[in-house]
């Protein structure tokens, strides 16, 4: 069974009455792998959600969700730049799965708000109209990019 995070952010762009559309596939893990399965997404399209742990000197150890195209991967500099962190790291799949109730790495949705987690979201993302994503392992959901802004409210930077 899918994991409920789908259905929950589903009733949420139903609420705003946002327009979505979803697909069911088989469990994917990369964002190759989900791209195959978009039909008329393109890899770029796919908001990619990573969970990381950055610790900030006087102020300890938070982990927070980096959202950037599926083609492209974070710059660890810029990161620890925006965030004023000495030390950045991927979570574990233990320490994601505790912070999104059992999700695993792959299905990890970019709505790190869900989860109580600050989102930064990298500008590049906001070039497209639309965005897809996982929603637990088998399910994607594709929205529009400035609908996801108003839900999300991410800190929008440059981190690829």
């Amino acid at each position: 069974m899918e994991h409920p995070i789908a259905g929950r952010i589903i009733n949420l762009l139903a609420e705003h009455d946002f327009w979505f559309e979803t697909f069911d596939h088989e469990p994917v893990r990369t964002s190759e792998q989900a791209a195959r399965l978009r039909p008329g997404y393109t890899m770029g399209q796919g908001a990619k959600a990573i969970i990381t742990r950055i610790k900030i000197p006087f102020e300890g150890k938070q982990f927070i969700m980096l959202v950037f195209p599926g083609d492209k991967k974070f710059d660890e500099g810029k990161v620890t730049k925006v965030t004023g962190s000495k030390d950045v790291r991927f979570a574990t799949e233990q320490e994601v799965g505790e912070i999104t109730e059992g999700i695993k790495p792959g299905g990890v949705p970019p709505f790190g708000n869900l989860f109580g987690l600050k989102v930064i979201c990298d500008e590049s993302l906001f070039t497209n109209e639309k965005i897809a994503f996982n929603a637990g392992r088998t399910t994607t959901i594709a929205m529009n990019s400035e609908d996801y802004k108003t839900l999300v409210q991410p800190e929008i930077v440059d981190i690829v």
